[in-house]
């Protein structure tokens, strides 16, 4: 079997990501970010694991992870960067409304973690009707 390549890492590592959030499994989610990440998300930047981390476990506490969709996952040969299109749907806990919206993603790999993390969304998080 050939070796992996630095892309088929990084794409690993972003399924890991996706796996995690899905499961809401909070340790192995935070595994996957080096400790001064930095991630730029609609609502402002958060630096840092130990503060992403809290943002994390609110989100999880006020929705359960439905489905995220990855529909496009490109990395540039000799690139740490990764882009990504994708659609995330939560189901609240208090009312059990879903929610979903798409967005645009851009990151950066260092030593097997995510580094930074930019998030721009297509439309503002909003109700779905899931099939």
């Amino acid at each position: 079997m050939p070796p992996e390549s630095d892309a088929d890492a990084r794409h690993a590592l972003f399924m890991q990501r996706v796996d995690a959030w899905l499961a809401a499994d909070l340790d192995a989610y935070m595994d996957c970010w080096a400790d001064d990440m930095v991630i730029d998300i609609p609502s402002g930047p958060i630096v840092g694991k130990a503060r992403y981390r809290k943002l994390v476990q609110a989100g999880f506490a006020w929705a359960a992870p439905v489905s995220f969709a990855v529909h496009h996952l490109a990395f540039e040969e000799g690139s740490d960067v990764a882009l990504a299109d994708w659609t995330i749907t939560v189901r609240r806990r208090d009312d059990g409304i879903v929610l979903g919206w798409r967005g645009l993603s851009v990151c950066e790999f260092r030593a097997e973690k995510i580094a930074w993390w930019r998030e721009h969304h297509l439309a503002p998080p909003g109700p779905v009707e899931i099939s």
